[in-house]
């Protein structure tokens, strides 16, 4: 027993290589992400920059994890808070509707590719994944096929931090301490869930392959997993349209979601897109699927609909589909207390409305482009940087113990944790992310500015970005030196 324990303790501590005793002057009730070192505490911001209570500036180089999409303090977003408080903030969905999420959800089913759409108003990105799977279930099960209870989803993905989404994503290391619960292969409840390798172009694309035969070879796996399992089985394939957290903005191989769409209609499975990172202008369509020339069955945003202002999620369902349930049971078989939540509600319409009117949506394209190409212009030849990739405001920097053959950084060295504490002293919030390269080894940054960067604070994000990559680099290779290791 005492040996398992040992184990278990040496492992969380390997998830954190920056961490040390717990500092003694820490006197927050909160159970924090972090409980080794304390955290700055937020006293305010303005537009992409956040202010901590000494003082330092920090440029938000990526809304926190996507979120931030207008910036902060956005004035317009904060007066439709305050009228809608001043109305009504909250009634329960069970008894009563309100004008903010009628209004909402009808722009959002108005602005979808292949409407209409019905809309879910949930809480956050998690939330709406797992009311994804269920209405997946409910859906299947008023058409006569209540066996299709399956979920296909793809290695080093992330959909989310209950137990079925974490079950239903690739990452590892997010799992690995609810193995109890999970199952030591994460499948849950029985098997329910089952993955498939990502559409990773950068790594497992073939010297000899076109993007597009990449892109139809990654998609078979999805074909050959159903033979295997049966596809009578199978409720629902997910993926995300482009990969935030665990790859660092990897958007899909040309044709590749083409063929993932004729799968599913072949097998007669539901397609549905987590756009919770990636939707909502973050590519530079207000879905990411409008580039991939598809009509999902389901797209499931999150974080950028409300900008940070308010937490608020919401499941978009082709119309067709959610009439299997009015035209059957006629019940929505799940809820939750602040479904449609008036207050989130307003705040996630005026985050829509302030893209639209604004023309957001391009300066996101422009943006985009601007920002790769300052990232290449400082690491397009940087020894320790293997790719730069993804799309608008939506940006992997991969990071790579040598360019030639594209040998990952080991985990151990920590070089995540070390670029983001780096970051944080050097005045910059990125999203830096480990086991990139296989799930276990590899490193990434993620940055996801707000759409209201300007084109001086692109600049200032790439250099202290390269500042802090070029530290973290140097300490980890002491820190590795000083072990003896190579």
């Amino acid at each position: 027993m005492k040996s398992k324990k040992r184990e278990s303790v040496r492992w969380m501590r390997s998830q954190n290589p920056e961490s040390g005793k717990p500092d003694a002057s820490m006197s927050s009730a909160i159970l924090h992400r972090q409980l080794r070192a304390p955290l700055p505490e937020v006293a305010g911001g303005q537009g992409a920059w956040l202010v901590d209570r000494q003082g330092k500036r920090y440029l938000d180089g990526s809304c926190g994890a996507a979120v931030s999409c207008l910036g902060h303090a956005h004035p317009k977003v904060i007066a439709a808070i305050k009228a809608q408080l001043e109305r009504i903030a909250f009634a329960h969905s069970a008894f009563l509707t309100n004008a903010p999420a009628e209004e909402l959800a009808a722009r959002l089913s108005a602005r979808a590719p292949g409407g209409p759409w019905r809309v879910l108003l949930v809480s956050g990105g998690s939330e709406a994944i797992e009311a994804a799977l269920k209405l997946a279930c409910q859906i299947h099960l008023e058409r006569g096929e209540g066996t299709r209870a399956r979920f296909i989803a793809r290695a080093q993905s992330y959909h989310g931090a209950t137990l079925a989404t974490l079950a239903l994503g690739g990452h590892w290391a997010r799992k690995a301490p609810y193995r109890g619960l999970l199952g030591e292969d994460g499948a849950l409840l029985g098997g329910a869930m089952h993955h498939i390798p990502p559409c990773y172009e950068y790594r497992h694309r073939r010297p000899e392959e076109t993007g597009e035969e990449y892109g139809h070879r990654a998609a078979r796996a999805l074909a050959e997993k159903l033979a295997q399992l049966g596809p009578e089985t199978v409720a629902a394939f997910v993926a995300e349209t482009v990969v935030g957290a665990t790859l660092g903005a990897v958007p899909p191989a040309p044709g590749y979601f083409r063929e993932i769409r004729r799968i599913c209609d072949e097998a007669g499975i539901l397609l549905i897109l987590d756009e919770v990172m990636c939707g909502m202008g973050r590519t530079g369509t207000l879905f990411a699927c409008e580039q991939e020339g598809i009509i999902p069955d389901m797209i499931v945003i999150a974080k950028g609909l409300g900008g940070g202002y308010q937490p608020i999620g919401a499941v978009l369902v082709r119309e067709e589909l959610a009439n299997a349930i009015s035209e059957g049971s006629g019940l929505l078989r799940q809820g939750h207390t602040y479904m449609a939540h008036a207050t989130a509600a307003a705040a996630a319409l005026a985050v829509l409305e302030v893209i639209e009117e604004d023309g957001l949506l391009a300066r996101v394209a422009e943006g985009g482009r601007g920002l790769k190409a300052l990232l290449r212009e400082r690491f397009g030849q940087h020894p320790y940087v293997g790719d730069i990739r993804g799309r608008g405001f939506f940006v992997g920097v991969e990071l790579v113990g040598s360019r030639e053959d594209k040998t990952p950084f080991p985990r151990a060295l920590g070089l995540a944790a070390r670029i983001k504490r780096r970051a944080m002293a050097n005045g910059l919030i990125c999203y830096p992310e480990n086991g990139t390269a296989d799930g276990h080894d590899g490193d990434h940054v993620l940055l996801a500015p707000p759409f209201i960067i300007s084109d001086d604070e692109l600049e200032l994000l790439v250099a202290r970005l390269s500042k802090s990559i070029d530290q973290s680099i140097d300490e980890a290779m002491a820190a590795a030196a000083a072990c003896g290791k190579p």
